[in-house]
């Protein structure tokens, strides 16, 4: 377990729901997934790389994301990432990806 923090840490996390209206093979050293997700008017179109590789790119297609929003890019090769996809790891290891369990609107703020 990490150290206890407070919530203001936690606070300053912007995590919303996204959209990913495109999926395609990053140019990273490990594989990757380079996504292009929508979060609407309050966020905008951001590109993700994550390791989300035991879904197809047209399983992930359509569907909705929890991220954060607010790190700074991350550059993986020539890749960036603006945001990070929330995940956690499956009984076999693959990342399972965080997503809310009824669509909601793109955009919306997790707490």
């Amino acid at each position: 377990m990490k150290p206890t923090t407070t919530y203001d840490h936690f606070e300053a996390l912007d995590i919303r729901v996204g959209r990913v209206l495109e999926v395609s093979e990053a140019r990273t050293r490990k594989p990757t997934y380079r996504m292009t997700i929508d979060f609407g008017q309050a966020v905008g179109v951001k590109t993700s790389c994550a390791a989300l590789r035991n879904y197809t790119p047209e399983e992930l297609t359509g569907r909705q994301v929890i991220a954060v929003v607010n790190l700074p890019p991350l550059h993986m090769g020539p890749e960036t990432s603006e945001v990070f996809v929330l995940g956690v790891p499956g009984a076999d290891g693959a990342t399972i990806r965080l997503a809310p369990e009824t669509d909601v609107d793109l955009g919306v703020s997790v707490y």
